[in-house]
C-alpha cells in the first residue's frame, strides 16, 4: 500500500471519528438542555482534560486553572442552549475558553505553549541515545516557549489538539489565512532554532 493510501485511509477514520464524536456530543447536548444533569456531567467528562490544558497555557499553575475549569464550564452549562451546531462542540467550548482566559486577571502575560508535555518517544537504547533524545526535547520546548504568542495559540490548537484551520479560525476569531501564516511561521521559527541548537 502506498502512502498516499494509507493518508486516505488516516483521514477517512478521522473523519468518522469526528462524526461519531459530533453526534454523542448532540446527544448529549439535548439531553442536557432537557435537564438531564448526567449528560452534562458526561459533556464535561469528555472535555475537561483538554479546556484544562488549555488553561495551564495561560496560568502556569493548578489553583487559578481550577478556577478557569469551573468558570469555563459554569458559562457553558448557561449558554448551552444557545448552542446551534454550525461547529463542533469542542470548537464552541475553546471559544468560551479562550475569551475567558484572555479576559482574566490572572492570566500569564503571554500565553505559554504546551510545551511541557512534548516528549520525544523513547525506545530501548544506550545510555547516550537516550540523553541525546532528552537534550532534543529540551531543545523542542524551548524553542516553543520563545513563540509569539499568537503563534503559539494557532500551533497548539492545530498539533495537540488537532484541530483545523477553520476550527482554529472560529475560536480565536481570526481570518483563515491569517491561522494559516501563523502556523507556516511558527514552524519556521521552530525549524531555525532547532537548527541553530543543532549546530552548537
Amino acid at each position: 500500500m502506498n502512502t498516499s493510501n494509507l493518508l486516505s485511509i488516516t483521514d477517512k477514520d478521522r473523519s468518522m471519528e469526528r462524526t461519531i464524536i459530533e453526534k454523542r456530543d448532540k446527544s448529549l447536548i439535548s439531553s442536557a438542555c432537557a435537564g438531564d444533569p448526567r449528560s452534562f456531567a458526561r459533556l464535561v467528562s469528555f472535555y475537561e482534560k483538554k479546556v484544562r490544558a488549555f488553561g495551564m497555557g495561560f496560568f502556569k499553575n493548578a489553583s487559578d486553572t481550577d478556577d478557569f475549569v469551573q468558570e469555563v464550564f459554569i458559562k457553558v452549562f448557561t449558554h448551552l442552549a444557545s448552542f446551534r451546531g454550525e461547529s463542533l462542540f469542542s470548537t464552541w467550548l475553546l471559544r468560551i475558553a479562550y475569551n475567558t482566559a484572555v479576559n482574566s486577571v490572572k492570566r500569564r502575560k503571554e500565553y505559554v505553549s504546551l510545551s511541557d508535555d512534548f516528549e520525544v518517544i523513547d525506545t530501548d537504547t544506550g545510555p547516550e541515545e537516550k540523553q541525546l533524545r532528552k537534550l532534543t526535547a529540551l531543545a523542542v520546548r524551548e524553542a516553543l516557549k520563545e513563540l509569539p504568542e499568537r503563534y503559539a495559540l494557532c500551533l497548539d490548537l492545530y498539533f495537540f489538539n488537532d484541530m483545523s484551520h477553520n476550527e482554529i479560525s472560529d475560536i480565536l476569531d481570526l481570518p483563515v489565512n491569517t491561522v494559516k501564516s501563523h502556523i507556516f511561521r511558527a514552524k519556521k521559527i521552530l525549524r531555525d532554532s532547532l537548527a541553530d541548537y543543532a549546530s552548537t
